[in-house]
């Protein structure tokens, strides 16, 4: 499995300055390009980097694609439904994993549990801590054909994680995969960073999760 480290920021940053930020700090994007099941052969072309600070976690996806959408504009709809960029990890030390899962207007999905099924979502509360930057603007959308290069950038605060009590992420090593699909598009599609090998599509698999090293 991978192995990312991942640099601190030492400032406080607004999810319109991350890219800016991160390009400033040379912090590199790695490809979200695991094509993991033969039935969606489809790919786009997708990276994400990620960083943190004081604050939490700093996450910046770029998307090349043939078409969009965006159609769940509140927190916690079937945002993989649309044209969605996820982060799944495990932050602490047990086996319950967060699924942060995004549109490409910034809507989000936050769940956490130890299995894919009988997860915890995010109370509104939650979710309206992340704060989102899209080049294409928060306001939903149906499908629409291209093709279109977008990108997003969350910060996410550690009081996200709702089932833990994380202060800091310095010096931690955990495990994640990145994702990227499109359940609903007129192409449907299934990547991630580190490779799933099981036969259909499944994000909800810890046991292909790669690793995050955060520096102190």
């Amino acid at each position: 499995m991978k192995e990312l480290i991942v640099k601190r920021i030492s400032e406080a940053i607004a999810p319109e300055a991350l890219s800016t930020v991160m390009n400033q700090q040379g912090i590199d994007y790695q490809p979200i390009a695991e094509v993991n099941w033969a039935n969606f052969p489809y790919a786009p072309q997708v990276a994400f980097r990620i960083a943190y600070n004081n604050e939490g976690l700093l996450i910046n996806y770029k998307v090349k694609e043939q078409s969009i959408r965006a159609k769940y504009g509140e927190d916690n709809g079937s945002v993989w439904t649309d044209s969605c960029v996820e982060l799944f990890l495990i932050p602490a030390d047990d086996q319950v994993y967060y699924n942060i899962e995004c549109n490409c207007v910034g809507t989000v999905l936050v769940g956490a549990g130890a299995k894919r099924e009988g997860r915890e979502r995010a109370s509104r509360a939650i979710t309206q801590l992340i704060r989102r930057w899209s080049s294409l603007g928060r306001e939903p959308f149906e499908e629409r054909q291209g093709p279109f290069e977008w990108e997003i950038s969350l910060v996410i605060p550690n009081e996200v994680f709702f089932k833990h009590q994380i202060t800091s992420f310095a010096g931690k090593k955990i495990t994640a995969n990145a994702y990227k699909c499109g359940d609903e598009l007129s192409t449907p599609h299934f990547l991630s960073w580190n490779r799933i090998d099981i036969p259909k599509p499944n994000f909800h698999r810890p046991d292909f999760f790669g690793s995050l090293v955060f520096s102190e």
